[in-house]
């Protein structure tokens, strides 16, 4: 759907009121990427998943909680969450991401 050529993710997904709205780009054996656009006061509660997580801040700023700590990300950053270790997201204000969960 998206190979192949170049595409805006700030204009894949769209801010919805009060919501979290995501958009699968690829699934594959080998890992996952998903957009994800936050509205402010939204976010993942806490978790751990089995795989390395890479999140990249597109637009706005967002607090990632990984293992107790607290790191502030905005637009341009990456955050690399390790396999196993609980975090969380939240949004004091809007912020888009891309999400790449590696499987494999």
């Amino acid at each position: 759907m998206y190979k192949s050529k170049a595409v805006d993710t700030k204009t894949l997904v769209e801010y919805s009121a009060d919501s979290i709205v995501s958009k699968t780009l690829i699934d594959t054996k080998a890992g996952t990427i998903t957009l994800f656009a936050f509205d402010a006061g939204q976010g993942l509660s806490e978790h751990a998943a089995p795989y390395d997580a890479v999140v990249q801040i597109i637009d706005g700023d967002a607090v990632v909680t990984i293992g107790g700590n607290t790191v502030r990300a905005s637009e341009g950053n990456l955050v690399v969450i390790p396999a196993n270790i609980p975090h969380a997201l939240h949004a004091k204000n809007r912020f888009k991401m891309l999400l790449t969960m590696i499987r494999a």
